[in-house]
């Protein structure tokens, strides 16, 4: 929208109040309003608010809980949430949501540290915010992992099911993932409308959460309560024919709004982007906060998500074989019109945040997860290099229910010695973890044989598993003690130290006599299995984790700093192949380094960090054949990050990720001093959004158009570095309309990704469960991208 004289643009935030974007002021006189600065020790930056609106702030948060004192930072947001959603409002009316394109996320959850900006954070930082989930027409929340450039997702069965990672280390699926600073399993579908934003902490955060690998905490900022009334409906449709329709509801009830919630109701159904392919998906989610008074709060969380696909294509096992061109994913057959999955995901979480006075404040939390899934998928293994290949379809008997609970309580508060002000924290961590594995399940082998650009048709029943056992236990908890010491306004330091306690154990299967039968027509094999030996892992008690920074601060809009950390996970189980089957490996142990500069100009966030990080390598060793920790994975490499209004009619988020993996000392030269599998050297990605400028009262006042375009460079495709998948380019573009009909804002979106329909690798990866394991080069697969795909929505608030 064009700046017209005596309009102004503005974002209301829960918490925050109104801030202007910077378009064309009011010609009237201006109050300063002071913006709460969480890390800073230099005065608090203004931002220049028209007078009138100041009355309309306070009218807009009046049913929100009564404004805390002018504190400091650590307590006066102790009660807030990360996760409040901005509305953005033009001169007196409210708009849809999205309108403002507002791509920049000035604060950051970190864990027992609290709410920061991450301006002043001494770590890498990049957050997709709520409006690039709904102007993008994002559906799955791995959809938004390609706007972060140093992250990579490793898809495994579907894009829904992927593992995310960052900076070329393969992440753990709990240990590496937090559903409202909580451990949650990330590796099963989730609705993006569920969530406000997704948040990564690049790199290794051992000392704050726990045990980890150094690749980097995902972070899933849940949707909540906000101060104004919302009733938001949005229908869809993606591809061939998913037709969507999603309610939204949130708002407060009660005196002075001691009640908060927000109801999300999902259904999606129809035809994904292949024909004879299906798709539905049904979520439903609450959320509540009961402020029992100004300085408590308590939010509950609840959410219902079921995922069911069809005849999607299926992924590719190299099996010693070069990796050839990518295919067209487009066309029908790839996979198998019955092969697919079903998922369930309930997730319920607690907290209880309390203020104790200006200085100190607590939080504790819990969550409680089930997760399962039925897979039966197919999957193709190459015979030649020409890209022919024979196709399975099998019910998997792999893990197939995870039951997760995770806790926390932290206790920050701030205290002075001298010309000393410390921030402390004192706190824990942790989660239990069960896996369930069937005991039995069909695969009908040899159903074809075809080539990937010239797939052959043939209708294949389903394959069943039955069965159920306890196949693996983890517990991790970890103590934490933290300070970050400011000494003056320029200069601070911070040290954070984990003792964590890790207790594992995995049972192994018996396998009995496979049953061969025929069912139309096909020949199908049924593995019997029976529960075997279980083997713990040896206890680690109090393992030490430590992270310290140094940080210096110029002025106020910067931040140069240096960090390092070290870590450790508990050993991976060793799988079958090694003589040591179904025993533990030594603890994983990972360190880093990293130094980075922060800079924040205007509306514009640049950041900018190099870091080198190790961690062990697992593998067998070719003269014992012994599965175990003897070689080392070593990334270093320099990330780019920018985010913000470039101009007020032009957004952006984006960046760039140049990373050198090395795998080292793996026991043979064919392995050793070899790009690791899967991690391109370059990555980069950047979204553009410009809101074109009619003038006020003209019918296409508001319309907005965006482009993403995202490179990923050339990947090696085997552990030997013999064959590779080839660097690609796509092009995401759409276009959305704000107007008002029935005196309610309304939004309109049509988006088209990979435009030019790239044929591409998307994911390789090592075909080991850890992906860390050096064996036969068959054990690689890969995944194609996803063809061009259309979207449109339309949203109405009321």
């Amino acid at each position: 929208m064009r700046a017209v004289k005596g309009t102004v643009v503005y974002v209301v935030s829960a918490g925050f109040g109104l801030t202007s974007l910077g378009l064309t002021p009011l010609a009237r006189p201006a109050i300063a309003a002071p913006v709460a600065q969480p890390l800073s020790k230099g005065p608090a930056p203004t931002r220049v608010l028209p007078a009138p609106q100041r009355t309309a702030t306070s009218a807009m948060t009046s049913q929100a809980t009564p404004a805390l004192p002018a504190g400091d930072s650590a307590t006066r947001n102790a009660v807030a949430s990360t996760n409040a959603e901005d509305m953005t409002v033009i001169g007196h009316r409210r708009m849809a949501s999205g309108a403002a394109a507002d791509y920049n996320k000035k604060m950051a959850n970190l864990g027992p540290l609290g709410t920061r900006r991450t301006l002043d954070t001494p770590m890498s930082i990049m957050t997709v915010p709520h409006d690039v989930i709904v102007n993008q027409q994002a559906r799955n929340v791995n959809d938004l992992m390609q706007y972060m450039p140093s992250v990579q997702l490793e898809t495994r069965g579907d894009p829904g099911t992927s593992r995310p990672q960052s900076r070329g280390f393969e992440a753990d699926v709990i240990s590496n993932s937090r559903i409202d600073g909580l451990n949650a399993f990330t590796v099963t579908p989730y609705a993006a409308e569920q969530f406000d934003n997704v948040q990564v902490l690049n790199g290794l955060a051992g000392a704050l959460y726990g045990p980890q690998n150094p690749a980097g905490t995902f972070e899933y900022g849940l949707k909540r309560p906000t101060d104004e009334r919302i009733n938001r409906l949005a229908v869809g449709v993606d591809s061939i024919g998913t037709l969507m329709e999603n309610v939204d509801s949130s708002g407060r009830v009660g005196k002075h709004g001691w009640l908060g919630y927000r109801i999300n109701l999902l259904h999606g159904d129809g035809t994904s982007y292949v024909q004879d392919s299906w798709v539905r998906r049904n979520m439903v989610s609450a959320d509540f906060d009961i402020h029992v008074d100004r300085d408590t709060v308590i939010e509950l969380d609840a959410s219902h998500y079921t995922f069911d696909e069809r005849g999607m294509p299926a992924g590719i096992n190299l099996a010693g074989y070069h990796l050839p061109t990518a295919p067209d994913l487009g066309k029908p057959h790839m996979g198998q019109d019955n092969a697919g999955f079903n998922s369930e995901n309930n997730v319920f979480l607690a907290k209880v945040k309390h203020r104790i006075n200006d200085n100190w404040s607590f939080v504790i939390g819990g969550l409680y997860q089930d997760s399962g899934r039925q897979v039966f998928e197919a999957a193709d293994t190459l015979i030649n290099n020409r890209g022919d290949y024979k196709q399975t379809m099998s019910a998997a008997t792999t893990v197939n229910d995870f039951k997760v609970g995770s806790n926390m309580a932290y206790i920050n508060g701030r205290v002075h010695t001298g010309f000393i002000t410390h921030d402390l924290v004192i706190g824990t961590n942790g989660y239990m973890e069960g896996g369930y594995n069937p005991l039995s399940g069909q695969s009908y082998t040899d159903i074809k044989s075809a080539s990937l650009y010239n797939p052959v048709g043939k209708d294949v029943p389903q394959p069943y598993y039955h069965g159920k056992y306890e196949s693996q236990y983890v517990r991790y908890q970890s103590m934490i003690l933290g300070d970050t010491l400011h000494f003056n306004r320029h200069w601070s330091a911070s040290g954070t130290l984990a003792w964590s306690w890790l207790d594992a154990e995995s049972t192994g299967t018996v396998a009995g006599k496979p049953t061969i039968s025929e069912i139309e027509g096909y020949s199908v094999t049924t593995t019997h299995l029976s529960k075997g030996a279980t083997k713990h892992m040896p206890d680690v008690d109090a393992a030490f984790s430590p992270t310290a920074s140094l940080v210096y601060k110029p002025t106020d809009n910067q931040t140069a700093y240096f960090t390092y950390g070290r870590s450790l996970q508990a050993g991976s189980s060793v799988s079958a192949g090694a003589l040591n089957n179904n025993e533990y490996t030594a603890p994983v142990r990972s360190e880093e380094f990293e130094v980075g500069y922060k800079y924040m100009y205007r509306n514009m966030q640049f950041n900018i960090a190099g870091f080198r990080a190790t961690r062990s390598y697992s593998f067998i060793d070719p003269k014992t054949d012994i599965y175990g920790n003897y070689g080392t994975q070593r990334n270093y490499g320099v990330e780019f990050q920018a985010m913000g209004h470039i101009t007020p009619r032009l957004s952006v988020i984006g960046g760039m990720t140049w990373i050198d993996a090395q795998v080292l000392n793996t026991g043979t030269a064919a392995t050793s001093n070899k790009q690791a599998v899967g991690v391109a050297p370059l990555q980069a990605n950047v979204l553009l959004d410009y809101r074109v400028p009619f003038a006020q009262g003209f019918a296409l006042n508001g319309l907005a158009v965006n482009a993403n375009v995202h490179y990923t460079g050339r990947r090696a495709a085997d552990v030997y570095n013999s064959t590779f998948a080839g660097s690609y380019v796509t092009l995401d573009m759409g276009v959305r309309y704000p107007f008002r009909a029935g005196r309610h804002p309304w939004m309109a979106r049509f988006g088209v990704t990979n435009v030019a329909n790239e044929r591409y690798w998307s994911s390789v990866y090592n075909g080991t469960a850890e992906g860390t394991s050096v064996t036969a080069a068959g054990t690689s697969a890969a995944y194609a991208g996803m063809p061009r795909a259309y979207h449109f929505t339309l949203e109405a608030d009321f």
